[in-house]
């Protein structure tokens, strides 16, 4: 059992700071995405976490929030092990759920009184997918419940966008090890993953059934917005 959470506290550090890289601002992000959070729910209160797989919002919403439960859902099984490591370590076992799999895997009858999905969206390819999963994390909410979602945003053919790419590889050459090969190879996904247009991210959001859409976050080509589920 000790070499294993040895391995897993391993694994645990090489995801924070890969998405600390990933993110610059995630720590900030985080925090406001508590204060919102707090600000619209009660002392006693279950949040669905889509992409929960690492426990890094259960880590960073679960200690001063000790009537709050949550549900981590991720299709990656070794971080949802990370997770559950750092829920053991943070002693918050009775008040997490682990789901091994995506949205769909939610049981229906399930009702959240909030929700976040953080670094996910800009994963799924198709536009009609993003809507799919956000009009099923709707159906888990309910009327009222905030909600928080941070991706990747942009046109990958706008020179601003490229701008902010190229950006982010600097970041990348500055703060790691990486030679610029390999950062070029790791912007190559980037620049063709499916990223959409803010306006066209809202609109999605609207037909999912969300409304009081804001922008709180920026950095680079990556926003957050707070919302309501209707």
């Amino acid at each position: 059992m000790a070499e294993k959470m040895e391995f897993d506290s391993g694994i645990a550090q090489e995801y924070d700071k890969g998405v600390r890289r990933t993110l610059p601002t995630y720590d900030p992000m985080l925090r406001l995405s508590q204060t919102f959070l707090r600000a619209n729910l009660a002392k006693d209160a279950s949040l669905l976490i889509i992409g929960g797989g690492g426990g890094n919002e259960l880590k960073a919403f679960g200690p001063l929030n000790p009537g709050w439960t949550f549900t981590a859902v991720d299709p990656a099984k070794a971080m949802l092990e990370v997770a559950k490591m750092k829920t053991q370590e943070l002693d918050m076992e009775k008040r997490v759920k682990f789901i091994h799999g995506t949205i769909t895997d939610v049981p229906d009858e399930a009702a959240f009184d909030g929700a976040t999905c953080i670094l996910v969206l800009h994963f799924i390819a198709k536009v009609e997918d993003k809507l799919a999963l956000l009009k099923k994390l709707r159906s888990h909410l309910k009327p009222g419940s905030p909600f928080v979602l941070v991706s990747k945003v942009g046109d990958a053919e706008d020179p601003e966008f490229k701008e902010l790419v190229s950006l982010w590889k600097n970041y990348w050459l500055d703060t790691t090890r990486m030679t610029e090969e390999q950062v070029e190879a790791l912007m190559k996904g980037t620049l063709t993953e499916s990223v959409i247009p803010e306006e066209k991210l809202r609109e999605v959001l609207i037909e999912a059934g969300f409304h009081r859409i804001a922008n709180f976050f920026k950095t680079n080509h990556f926003g957050g917005w707070i919302c309501y589920a209707k």
